[in-house]
């Protein structure tokens, strides 16, 4: 029987990469996210500046996931709805019957996540409870069941700065705000709870900070102008991808639990990756 990995937010950016990554390992995958079709479009979503639709579908994923040999099930799944969350661990796992790998890559990315402190609504944080603290443990937890039932598995939560530290400068000018930080921050202490109550039953846990990645989200939130700006302080989607590949193939990955990694240096560290660095910065950007 294959192993299967189970990506969340897995129809664009990180979570796309990281589902072909997967699948040219020779994993199986399941893949999640709200956009199912291309051009949909949902309420509390990111846009582009003409304010359509982010490029990027499970089905198109799951036809390249197809085209390297693998089987694949897209799942359509809103963080926000509890039952959407259950149907979804459910779907997978009548699938594939086994789950061998669980990236929650999945995020809220409503245009109110960020906004300053005082703008801040509770609507805004309820969302961010869901979306950050209930909808993962709802998932996490009934994928970590069938994993301790056959033997083990490895979970592999993807965070963010924002959760780990204070903005450089305020919400509004460029700084991460209260809600999202909340949010990444309570994402942050999953992994090591998880490593810590149940690693002697084979659960691995991991958390993966994949820094600024020039992914679709990122170019409609600063333009294609603001990525080749950042140039040399930002990588593309397959580096954060292959961390995670690495971590839960590699036999010296447990020893890097309980921590936060901080996937491009960490990738350029351990040889995982080549230096993407040294790219002309429309490559970096792709």
């Amino acid at each position: 029987m294959n192993k299967v990995a189970f990506i969340t937010g897995a129809s664009r950016g990180i979570g796309r990469e990281t589902a072909l990554a997967f699948a040219r390992a020779g994993y199986d995958v399941a893949i999640s996210a709200r956009t199912l079709r291309e051009g949909e479009a949902h309420s509390h979503a990111l846009r582009r500046p003409d304010g359509s639709a982010l490029p990027g579908s499970l089905e198109s994923v799951a036809a390249e996931i197809r085209a390297l040999g693998r089987q694949v099930r897209e799942v359509r799944m809103d963080l926000l709805d509890d039952t959407s969350v259950l149907s979804a661990a459910d779907v997978v796992l009548r699938a594939f019957e086994r789950v061998d790998v669980l990236v929650n890559n999945a995020i809220y990315q409503g245009s109110d996540l960020n906004l300053p402190f005082m703008e801040l609504e509770p609507a805004t944080l309820k969302r961010v409870f869901q979306g950050y603290v209930m909808a993962p443990f709802l998932l996490t937890r009934a994928i970590v069941a069938g994993m301790q039932a056959q033997g083990g598995g490895v979970v592999i939560n993807v965070t963010s700065g924002a959760g780990e530290s204070d903005p450089p400068v305020a919400a509004g000018r460029g700084g991460w705000g209260y809600a999202y930080g909340a949010g990444k921050a309570a994402v942050s202490r999953l992994s090591g709870i998880l490593a810590t109550e149940l690693g002697d039953e084979g659960i691995q846990a991991y958390t993966v900070n994949p820094g600024v990645v020039t992914t679709e989200a990122l170019k409609a939130t600063i333009g294609d102008k603001g990525v080749l700006a950042l140039r040399n302080g930002a990588a593309p989607p397959e580096v954060p991808a292959a961390v995670m590949l690495w971590l839960a193939t590699a036999a010296e990955a447990p020893r890097f639990q309980k921590r936060t990694i901080h996937a491009q240096p960490f990738a350029l560290e351990h040889g995982i990756v080549a230096d993407w660095r040294s790219a002309e910065p429309a490559a970096s950007a792709a």
